[in-house]
């Protein structure tokens, strides 16, 4: 109505002879910045659609893998939901829940979940929203934020809100760290005060969840009780965590007979929720180009070294370099074979990101502590294709060099644990030369063990890398059909 008086104002004038234009610059201008200031308010916002405080359908069922963070929150949300009970035990509740853990592993989901299972309004923001370079806006933020989430509350007539942060790690920082400005340590102070004011017999009960994946850089005096009471570790899904997740994200997708869960959740060691999800949206893509009404197995193995690697390169090595890489991955697969029968999922010369050619190993168990022996089976497998390269071609190259680092960090692994010939040490007082010295013994062991065997089974490894030149890629069982039942078990 405003715009439309204005207009109308703004005709009548010019016909009547007036000089308008002054006007017209004035209305820009305040537009400008109006716009302006509002784009510098507090954008609270639910998940649900831009709306502060509409409910989003989602729920614990719609998060698997992770049982336990989800039993830790409910215990937690306890608290709001049985609110009268808890006062006659004289229970303090709950102000805040810290979520911790890697990216993809579901943080938001759970915080969007929590406020379906309380019916509590939920307002969201980011932690970079609050920091400027202005001093006191990032605590008017705060302030705002607290504000909008009761008054969304009791416009929806509910007692409890939840505000989640995500990114908290920029709001709360450790304070001192930076000596610019006191902004940081301004917004802090701000967000410790609204959680110190948080109180039992509010007309509306506030929780503060929070989300970070950098715990190491709060500041100490967010973390202690009675601010951030609990802190809910979400972790990478274990095997069982990802068939489930694995199930979440398939249930709406056609899937052929010979898809195989969990076989797919065994080779998906190390991946979070969101490379599953990332996965099975690939797997589909892949379908669909095909033109097919169903995803098959073939389209997850593919999807799996695509979130891994990286799309298919265009680029095409030379002949030579084409028959190097192949027989350095051959190396890979025989001592992985060799260590650990069944342990070789593909075998692949198709550049993808940054490599010419990989090859993928199945994990036989989710394993959290390593043995002696495990890590040098490790080493072994990393520097068989440097030493195949030398023996077949009489030379290395340099796309050894990731493995060398990784079998160097491998075998400080085992000196920094004890597990080394010098026994137990401080890592940070062992001399350079008694490290270098005890590196390099360990990893000549390794690589005098795997030249023994590549030198036995050098008419197989020949066979396997043409077969790698024609097809350029084959399968864990297409190579053990190969090697027959010669390789044993180490």
């Amino acid at each position: 109505m405003g715009i439309g008086f204005g207009l109308a104002a703004v005709i009548f004038l010019g016909i009547a002879g007036y000089d308008v234009f002054p006007l017209i610059f004035l209305a820009a201008a305040g537009a400008v910045l109006y716009f302006i200031a509002r784009s510098r308010g507090l954008l609270a916002r639910s998940f649900a659609g831009g709306n502060p405080g509409i409910r989003h359908e989602v729920t614990f069922n719609d998060i698997g893998g992770q049982a336990t963070a989800i039993n830790e929150l409910k215990e937690a949300l306890e608290f709001i939901r049985n609110h009268s009970d808890i006062q006659k035990l004289g229970i303090r509740p709950l102000k805040g829940i810290l979520l911790t853990g890697p990216p993809g592993t579901g943080k938001t989901l759970l915080a969007k979940a929590a406020a379906g299972y309380t019916d509590a309004a939920f307002v969201a923001a980011s932690g970079s929203e609050f920091i400027e370079m202005y001093a006191g806006v990032g605590a008017q933020r705060v302030r705002k934020l607290f504000q909008t989430a009761r008054e969304t509350s009791q416009r929806m007539g509910k007692n409890n809100s939840i505000i989640f942060i995500d990114e908290i790690e920029i709001l709360g920082g450790k304070r001192g760290q930076t000596t610019s400005h006191l902004e940081y340590d301004q917004t802090l102070n701000e967000l410790l005060v609204q959680m110190d004011g948080l109180k039992v017999d509010d007309r509306v009960r506030v929780l503060l969840i929070a989300a970070t994946n950098r715990v190491d850089m709060l500041d100490p005096a967010l973390l202690r009780p009675g601010r951030f009471d609990r802190q809910v570790k979400v972790e990478l899904p274990d095997r069982e965590g990802r068939l489930e997740i694995l199930k979440i994200h398939t249930r709406n997708k056609p899937l052929a007979d010979d898809v195989n869960l969990e076989a797919i959740a065994r080779e998906t060691f190390g991946f979070s929720g969101a490379h599953l999800e990332s996965m099975a949206n690939e797997a589909a893509i892949m379908a669909m180009r095909e033109k097919l009404h169903q995803i098959h197995h073939r389209h997850f193995h593919e999807a799996i070294d695509k979130v891994m690697m990286g799309e298919r390169l265009d680029r095409r090595p030379s002949p030579a370099e084409l028959r190097r890489v192949a027989i350095h991955e051959t190396g890979h697969a025989f001592v992985s074979e060799y260590l650990r029968r069944g342990s070789v999922s593909a075998l692949t010369i198709t550049p993808r990101g940054q490599a010419l050619g990989y090859m993928r190993q199945t994990p036989e168990d989710d394993t959290y502590l390593y043995t002696r022996d495990y890590l040098e089976n490790q080493i072994a497998v990393m520097l068989a294709g440097a030493v195949a390269e030398e023996m077949m071609l009489g030379g290395r190259s340099t796309g050894a060099g990731n493995d060398y680092l990784q079998a160097t960090k491998t075998a400080d692994q085992i000196i920094n644990s004890g597990m080394s010939e010098l026994g137990i040490i401080d890592p940070e007082t062992l001399p350079r030369s008694f490290r270098y010295r005890t590196q390099k013994k360990i990893l000549q062991a390794q690589e005098e063990r795997v030249r023994d065997y590549l030198e036995i089974k050098k008419k197989e490894l020949t066979r396997v890398v043409d077969l790698l030149l024609e097809q350029e890629k084959i399968s864990g069982q297409q190579l053990r059909k190969i090697l027959g039942q010669q390789i044993q078990c180490a």
